[in-house]
């Protein structure tokens, strides 16, 4: 049985009831779950706290897991990122004062031509994304801008999580030699 089976066996029999499997789900996933919350959030105790909340949740919905959908990986991370970004919107201050840090990332820059220099990367990177195959640059692009994990790209565009690894390698090594960086 590779370890999805065995995560999916486990997700059933938490959805049962069974503390022993959960315990072992709970073993075998959490400090990926912590990992992905923590970078979210940036705070070690608060994403401990999240993980908690998030384990919950997964005890309390395992019935709605279906594995014909996700990767039970997939399902679980999707749990825990979602719960840290509603926290890390709960937490973002929300202010018009005009001193707040925000406005101050907004000002105009001091140098004019900065602006035009970082349109000038953008065109250019944009140009290098459209050498790339189009399933390709559509996994890099969630994979970078969405934040979205190997194991959720394999489960949405159906191909192993180490053609996807690979892919990526390949691609950024791609758009390095075209950016010529």
């Amino acid at each position: 049985m590779d370890k999805g089976d065995e995560l999916t066996q486990w997700l059933i029999r938490s959805a049962q009831g069974d503390r022993l499997a959960f315990a072992a789900l709970y073993r075998a996933t959490s400090s990926k779950l912590f990992g992905t919350i923590l970078r979210i959030l940036g705070d070690r105790a608060l994403a401990a706290d999240i993980l908690q909340e998030v384990y919950v949740k997964i005890w309390r919905h395992a019935a709605s897991f279906d594995a014909s959908k996700a990767a039970p990986t997939t399902w679980m991370m999707a749990v825990a990122r979602n719960r840290a970004l509603d926290e890390a919107r709960k937490r973002k201050p929300a202010t018009l004062d005009p001193e707040s840090e925000g406005l101050h990332l907004a000002a105009p820059e001091s140098d004019p031509l900065a602006g035009r220099d970082r349109s000038e990367e953008l065109r250019r990177l944009l140009g290098c994304l459209d050498h790339l195959d189009p399933e390709r640059r559509r996994i890099v692009v969630l994979a970078y801008c969405e934040g979205l994990s190997r194991d959720e790209l394999s489960a949405r565009f159906a191909h192993p999580v180490a053609t996807i690894k690979t892919w990526l390698r390949r691609s950024l090594a791609q758009l390095r030699e075209c950016l010529g960086t």
